[in-house]
């Protein structure tokens, strides 16, 4: 028997500065209402999906940067998600900036949950790959300070939901093989995966160009390679004088395209996403068992199901 998802990549155009929560939950919810008048399941939401992209400024003022996360979820101002999804029988992943205490620590994180049908939180990731810089560096048009203000998660998990596995990631997640081949490896049928991302990029701007194809080229690779589906979805549009690429999409685990938005405003592209297409890939050209050889690549090992280092290897001419 197929097991079915429809599922609603639900892109948002740009949130500014002073859009307050319940702007942007209302939006939210807009989307979530269409996805379910249109038979989905599944909702997905950007990165930072509840703010502005704030990681563009170098703030100092511990208030004005706390006004910017989560310390709960659900929290007063997003409750009604839970209980629309609730109400709809409709799930969702949702990205946003988690401040969190534990012993006694406050701790930052850049953070996506997925939410089921139920309204019920079913898994929390907390971004691995944080890219951009530190330090305030007064040259650049605009700052990308993620290393600044979050720490990064610790691991790429999967979940069951949905009926299928489910795995999450974000934005400059979406660049490194591992992060696929991690959740590949614990048998992942739909990988979640909120971005915001510019245009321009300060550092390299020959880049600039190609930003769009490189988005669709890492992510069509990961979905490929692992015999997955992949939901990539953008907040998009000019955000506070800043060009933010869209291209939200919904990808099979042949690779291909199969939905897509059109524009860099909200929207919603859906698709009928059926995960026992994985096993056409997971039990032939991508059958980890029989045809990995893990023990030839070098850096890695498994043991025990861990990645370790490889031991040294002499090589003599």
């Amino acid at each position: 028997m197929s097991r079915i998802i429809n599922v609603a990549a639900a892109q948002l155009g740009p949130i500014q500065r002073s859009d307050t929560r319940r702007d942007v939950v209302e939006r939210l919810l807009a989307h979530l209402r269409q996805a379910h008048a249109m038979g989905c399941q599944l909702v997905v939401f950007p990165e930072l999906a509840l703010t502005t992209f704030f990681p563009r400024w170098y703030m100092e003022d511990p208030v004005e940067i706390d006004a910017f996360y989560e310390s709960q979820m659900p929290g007063p101002e997003t409750r009604v998600l839970f209980e629309t999804a609730r109400k709809l029988g409709i799930g969702f992943y949702l990205g946003y900036a988690e401040l969190a205490v534990e012993r006694g620590v406050r701790r930052r994180f850049n953070t996506s949950i997925l939410v089921g049908q139920d309204g019920e939180i079913i898994g929390k990731y907390r971004k691995v790959h944080l890219p951009g810089h530190a330090e305030n560096e007064p040259w650049r048009a605009f700052q990308h300070l993620e290393k600044h203000y979050f720490e990064p998660g610790a691991s790429f998990g999967v979940w069951r939901g949905f009926g299928g596995v489910m795995g999450m990631a974000l934005c400059n997640d979406r660049r490194w093989s591992e992060t696929y081949r991690v959740m590949g490896l614990q048998g992942v049928e739909m990988i979640m995966l909120g971005y915001n991302t510019p245009v321009h990029n300060p550092p390299a701007p020959e880049h600039d160009d190609l930003s769009m194809f490189h988005n669709h080229l890492v992510m069509q690779a990961g979905a490929y390679q692992n015999g997955t589906w992949v939901v990539g979805v953008a907040k998009a549009g000019k955000e506070e004088g800043c060009e933010m690429i869209g291209g939200s999409c919904i990808i099979a685990p042949s690779g291909e395209i199969v939905a897509a938005c059109s524009t860099k405003g909200d929207e919603l592209a859906i698709a009928r996403c059926d995960l026992d297409l994985c096993l056409s890939y997971k039990s032939t050209t991508f059958n980890f068992e029989r045809h990995r050889r893990p023990e030839a690549y070098g850096l890695i090992t498994e043991r025990r199901g861990a990645l370790e280092p490889a031991p040294e290897v002499a090589i003599t001419a």
